[in-house]
């Protein structure tokens, strides 16, 4: 696995939670979501809680992505691929 900036991935997680979307659930808790990044979710008591929840979960879906060679999207014109982290999307 190619080695990138650690400043690159904090930089991508922020731009690409600004693109999430917030609804709130029938229970009253908020359910968050990025389009684009597929079977990524999070929830939380508030938006606040909801969006934490968020990034620390992108955090690990994109790191896992890495891992297993699959492709994460391109966000903010950040593009891994560019460092060798990806094959084939699954």
């Amino acid at each position: 696995v190619a080695c990138f900036p650690s400043a690159m991935l904090t930089e991508y997680i922020a731009k690409a939670v600004e693109k999430a979307e917030y609804e709130k659930m029938e229970n009253g808790r908020f359910f968050a979501t990025i389009p684009g990044f597929k079977g990524l979710w999070a929830e939380g008591k508030t938006v606040e809680a909801a969006r934490r929840e968020l990034i620390s979960t992108l955090e690990d879906w994109v790191l896992l992505a890495f891992r297993f060679g699959d492709s994460v999207p391109v966000v903010g014109g950040i593009d891994f691929k560019k460092f060798g982290l990806h094959t084939n999307a699954r």
